[in-house]
């Protein structure tokens, strides 16, 4: 009985789907000016229930646009602002001593990982201990401290962002936590327009607010309902070409991606199809998603460096091989 109740939960969902990603994308609109492409990408790894990394220069609306997404879609959100000096048990959490009634016990003060979206600003200025104590959770969906684990609730969502052109003070993120992330999301600068408007909008008495759209157990649907959306052998084969030309030697590569690649491209691929309102994923859709999904994965040779060539030039000359 359950589970007929909840297949005609998810056919619901899906009946909505489309008119509620339409009403989501407007909402965010009304603060967050252009960047549809970023904020695509980044609802896009909520549906797979991913994590992502966002890297722009300063002042591009990363944290305004993140943050507009969680009250979009109703969920709880943190902030955690990376320094150097930040310890790991200020992100996950720590045992204190309480008094009550002149008897002293432990209790868990539970730290701000505890949300459903939470936001790690400039996560390449934490030390690489303090990086580290977020692995568990981006993996795991738990976390550790002393012998007690504690589960997180569900959706849960680490979303990072990191400045590229401020090295002072900051540590890389190590290969292996850059491989958790399922996508590296780049946002550029505004155009002229957009710029206009941005201008207009922030400089008035009133600044802008969105609705809830989205609830958690939607959002739950919608996860589920981006599983379910079937891919064509031949093009789940051609991701799969996609992520094992990285891995072929060349002068341009040094490392490419692992299994995780292949997957994270399938689904997301699956979401961005079902963004679009279409019941199948299309090599348009893997094409698309090949980007945020493997240039955090690839390492860049020397030569590479040396010639100015990026990593979105690289995955472009693989697509085009690609048949």
């Amino acid at each position: 009985m359950a589970s007929e109740m909840n297949s005609r939960d998810l056919s619901q969902t899906y009946k909505m789907a489309g008119d509620m990603f339409v009403t989501l994308f407007n909402e965010i609109g009304k603060v967050v000016v252009g960047q549809a492409e970023t904020v695509e990408q980044i609802v896009i790894a909520i549906l797979c229930n991913g994590h992502a990394l966002v890297e722009s220069n300063p002042g591009l609306g990363k944290t305004l646009t993140i943050s507009t997404i969680s009250k979009a879609m109703d969920l709880n959100f943190s902030r955690i602002q990376c320094t150097p000096d930040l310890m790991p048990a200020d992100i996950t959490g720590t045992q204190i001593i309480e008094e009550s009634d002149g008897h002293k016990e432990f209790k868990f003060e539970y730290g701000p990982i505890f949300a459903n979206i939470v936001l790690a600003d400039e996560i390449n200025r934490a030390s690489p201990k303090t990086q580290s104590s977020l692995l568990e959770a981006m993996q795991e969906k738990q976390i550790t401290v002393g012998n007690d684990t504690y589960i997180l609730e569900q959706p849960f969502f680490i979303l990072a962002t990191q400045n590229p052109i401020e090295m002072e003070g900051t540590f890389p993120l190590p290969e292996a936590q850059l491989d958790r992330f399922l996508l590296k999301v780049l946002v550029d600068y505004p155009s002229y327009e957009d710029e206009i408007e941005i201008v207009n909008r922030y400089t008035k008495s009133i600044s802008p607010s969105v609705n809830k759209v989205v609830n958690k157990n939607t959002l739950l649907d919608l996860q589920r309902l981006t599983r379910d959306v079937p891919v064509a052998d031949d093009i789940r084969n051609r991701a799969i070409k996609i992520v094992m030309s990285t891995r072929i030697s060349s002068e341009f590569i040094e490392y490419g991606a692992s299994p995780r690649a292949s997957i994270g491209i399938i689904l997301a691929a699956k979401a961005r199809a079902l963004i679009k309102g279409r019941n199948y994923v299309s090599a348009e859709d893997i094409d698309a998603m090949a980007y945020p999904v493997l240039r955090h994965r690839i390492v860049l040779t020397f030569e590479a460096e040396r010639r100015g060539v990026t990593t979105d030039q690289v995955i472009k000359s693989i697509l085009e091989k690609i048949k």
